[in-house]
């Protein structure tokens, strides 16, 4: 047998240090090649012989590296930015592997350096807002950036920052998503086909990697608009060995809003605003060990106080803190680890007073985390990944305090809950021929939600009876479980492929909601001896074509899933009921099931790019406690779903972009009759969800006008001019949020008019729209 040895090594910008995430090292004399992961590293073991590497990433120039391989070698790959020109089309920064390639199910890669030219609310670019506009991905309503993946809820999808798991994602009470696009690298969405090492949801996985920061030279950019500014900086600690960026935002709303309200009005006191800070630094410790620490620091501040004598005020705090740290160390050129130590919390509060009434709820959650993944690369046919994860959580449950000067009413405080959350897993993607590839992965997870804990017990007719308390560190209940995951995908030639996936997912954690559109009062709860762990099984089906050699690729993807352990709130209940109660004792449970088809079309290169999508879906859930257990639609079930997403680069000064949506009107439970019984008003609804608001649509604009990149120098001395690229760039962006000025329903609500009496009393249902026609203008500036 011939001789085995490996090439391995990092892929790298030349101009920056970034590591090269998803970029291509192909061989060409095998006609095969390898992916660098999320770090950059790649590794490929071949037969001994003389070979040519040929690196490609769209919008860099591609790299040829000749190798002769009677030894393990190591190569460090550094590709250098350039404007490719495809039959004279600019092409710009997106990853060269084509869906038709991998065993990937439900993948989407959102390319940042298009955002910023895309149509925003308020002139804020959005990266949630952004995914969407993805087939299987629904918003959560007008300008709101909660997401809905094929049927699942809000809190089914997992979202990671630098692998540190962010609980609310949003500002504003959801209109702006936390995440500034500055200080992003990556974004990884997955619908559908999840990798074994993703767990602890069921429906989704958003990744959202941090750039590493210019490791070269110092650079900065920024922007400032109608209601915020940005500011992100980056450069060397210690040059090409050590990097930095830190990137803020800050609105000012409470600023402009101030000089234009009279300091004697009722809430003259009254303000909101909202901050984030992301940092992040590397440090080299050798070629095969390096150390990142990253965090995220955000916060809502919402004041409501007035200057009369009895008038209420309020505060309403709330927000994210993550930290991670990440050691990557190369044990040899087919083995790679990356441990992982994190800290995630999420706080809401809200305190009020009126006269010597006084009130306040809070909730949140903390993890501290530890993962451990190793990526093994035993030839160039397999990709082996395992390890394992642990998460400590501490729940901290709707809490509430109610006062009357200065006597405190007696409500017991809700436990703490504490849970210890663990998995291993273990994945292969491989190739078994060259026209047959698979992706099988086993995760084995584990949850016990664990004391001290403070258990009521309840009768029947569910009064207190007694309590039972348990100590630190004794079971109060738990659960584990195996969860397979497969997918494949057949080549039928080299434009066409067809792919399937099957996922058994658990989820031990679980969004306790009031509202369908996502607000901060929502309480995160663990699974215990009444809430069993969610399980969702999908199955998925997929047809991926490349058109005119990649400038176009299309697919479609049908999907069915079925999901048991669901839960809901109780009709009546509401967020102050925690107290002298257990924590699931206003819930509801039931199951679930979503199908549908996703249709997709992008065109990849060429001053036109873009894509369209189409899902056809059906959502609904089954609940023995509502509606007497007949199945009903669920607040996400949308029948069709219609986005457009265009960008056009008119030269190298303007580019332009729009994008269109459309999707089925939001199912609601509405009254549909009123009567008087002894003189009391009574409402008769709907079946839950059985009323449809009108549909959803919206078109938004958007121009950039940059400065030009280069500029001409004149010699003093010989009078030569020369042209040279500005160390400055600026642009502006101006955009128009709902062109037709479309009243797109938020909620309706019934106003009552006359008199009492049932000829004298006229009841009549309206409509809130929050937005209509916006524009804004944004300066962006780079150095």
């Amino acid at each position: 047998m011939a001789q085995r040895h490996t090439v391995s090594g990092y892929v790298t910008d030349s101009a920056t240090g970034e590591a090269m995430i998803g970029a291509t090292v192909f061989i060409q004399e095998l006609n095969k090649g390898v992916g660098t992961n999320n770090y950059g590293y790649y590794s490929a073991t071949l037969d001994d012989g003389t070979y040519t590497l040929v690196v490609k990433y769209i919008g860099y120039a591609e790299l040829k590296r000749a190798v002769d391989l009677t030894a393990d070698r190591k190569m460090n790959l550094k590709l250098s930015t350039t404007v490719q020109v495809m039959q004279a089309v600019e092409v710009k920064g997106e990853k060269t592997k084509s869906q038709t390639e991998s065993t990937d199910m439900g993948r989407m890669d959102v390319d940042v350096t298009k955002l910023q030219t895309l149509p925003a609310l308020l002139g804020e670019v959005d990266i949630l807002k952004t995914i969407q506009y993805l087939p299987g991905v629904k918003s959560n309503g007008e300008g709101n950036s909660g997401f809905y993946v094929r049927g699942g809820g809000p809190d089914q999808n997992l979202i990671l920052l630098d692998e540190a798991t962010v609980y609310n994602a949003s500002h504003l009470f959801g209109f702006f998503s936390v995440f500034n696009a500055d200080a992003v690298k990556d974004i990884e969405l997955i619908k559908g086909g999840m990798p074994a090492y993703y767990g602890g949801r069921t429906s989704s996985v958003l990744a959202i990697t941090m750039k590493d920061g210019n490791d070269k030279e110092f650079h900065g950019q920024g922007g400032i608009g109608l209601i915020s500014s940005r500011l992100t900086l980056e450069g060397p600690i210690v040059k090409e060995k050590s990097s930095f960026i830190v990137s803020a935002r800050r609105t000012y709303i409470d600023v402009l809003a101030k000089p234009f309200i009279n300091p004697e009005s009722t809430f003259a006191g009254s303000g909101y605003y909202f901050y984030d800070i992301n940092a992040k630094a590397n440090y080299r410790l050798s070629d095969k060990d390096r150390f990142f620490l990253s965090g995220y620091f955000g916060r809502d501040v919402f004041n409501l106080s007035g200057n009369q004598p009895g008038s209420p005020n309020f505060k309403i705090p709330w927000g994210n803190a993550t930290v991670s740290g990440r050691w990557n160390h190369v044990f040899g050129p087919k083995l790679f680890l990356n441990t992982t130590a994190i800290v995630s919390d999420y706080k809401f509060s809200f305190a009020g007073n009126q006269d010597q009434f006084g009130f306040s709820l809070s909730s949140g959650i903390r993890d501290y985390g530890l993962k451990v993944d190793f990526n093994q690369y035993p030839n160039i046919r397999h990709n082996v990944r395992y390890g394992f994860q642990y998460t400590y959580h501490i729940y901290t449950p709707s809490t509430v305090a109610v006062n009357s000067g200065d006597v405190p009413f007696s409500i017991d405080t809700p436990s703490k809950l504490n849970a210890h959350e663990a998995a291993v897993y273990v994945q292969d993607d491989f190739d078994v021929t060259d026209r047959f590839r698979i992706n099988v992965g086993l995760r084995f997870s584990f949850f016990a939600h664990v004391g001290p804990y403070h258990e009521y017990i309840t009768n029947a007719a569910g009064d207190n009876i007694g309590f039972k308390d348990y100590s630190s560190g004794e079971t109060v209940a738990q659960y584990s479980g195996l969860e397979p995951r497969v997918s494949m995908r057949y080549t039928l030639d080299k434009r066409n492929s067809i792919k399937a996936s099957f996922n058994r997912n658990l989820q031990y954690v679980h969004l306790a909601s009031f509202s369908s559109i996502g607000l901060p009062t929502d309480t995160w709860i663990p699974s215990g001896k009444n809430v069993k762990p969610q399980e969702a099984v999908q199955y998925a089906l997929g047809w991926f074509r490349d058109l005119k050699e990649r400038k176009y690729e299309g697919s479609i993807e049908l999907y069915y899933k079925d999901m048991a352990n669901q839960i809901e709130y109780a009709e009546g209940a509401s967020p102050q009921d925690g107290g002298n109660a257990n924590y699931d004792n206003a819930l509801v449970f039931g199951k679930g099931w979503s199908y549908g088809a996703e249709f997709f079309l992008k065109r990849r290169l060429g001053k036109l790019t873009g894509w369209v999508g189409y899902t056809w879906s059906k959502t609904e859930r089954e609940f023995p406690a509502i509606d007497n257990g007949v199945a009903f639609p669920s607040r996400w079930d949308r029948r069709h779903d219609v986005s457009v997403v265009a960008g056009y680069e008119l030269n190298d000064r303007w580019t332009f972009g729009g994008t269109f949506v459309y999707s089925t009107g939001q199912a609601a439970t509405l009254p549909v009759q009123r009567y008087f019984i002894e003189g009391r008003l009574v409402s008769e609804f709907t079946q839950r969800n059985g009323f449809r608001m009108a549909p959803y649509n919206r078109l938004d604009l958007a121009a950039t006008l940059k400065n030009r990149p280069t500029k001409e120098v004149t010699d003093k001395v010989t009078g030569e001019v020369t042209t040279v690229q500005r160390k400055y760039r600026s642009s502006w962006t101006f955009s128009i949020y709902n062109v037709y000025n479309r009243s797109n329903p938020y909620f309706i609500y019934f106003a009552t008019e006359g008199d009492s009496g049932l000829s004298g009393l006229q009841l009549t249902a309206r409509q809130v729209s929050l937005f209509s026609i916006l524009p804004s203008i944004t300066w962006n500036f780079e150095f």
